[in-house]
């Protein structure tokens, strides 16, 4: 992963675009600090559908079926 101030990052945005298509992700940066990072379109991709919204979860629960809690105390992991 490589880091660019934002002002080089506007004037090579072809190059960002470039490097990100192919999996190379650009840290953007504004007087020093990191505040964007530039990923492809499929790490994107990869990234969001891990984080779908439980609203989403609980929709795709198929109708009918039955929820049940268990109420068993938790196992003791030794941890």
């Amino acid at each position: 992963m490589r880091s660019m101030p934002l002002e080089e990052a506007e004037a090579a945005l072809g190059d960002v675009l470039d490097h990100a298509a192919r999996g190379d992700a650009t840290v953007l940066t504004r007087r020093g600090q990191p505040v964007a990072v530039v990923v492809g379109f499929d790490e994107w991709q990869r990234l969001t559908a891990a984080r779908r919204p439980l609203a989403h979860l609980l929709l795709s629960f198929p109708e009918g079926a039955e929820l049940r809690r268990d109420r068993a105390p938790p196992s003791d992991l030794g941890v």
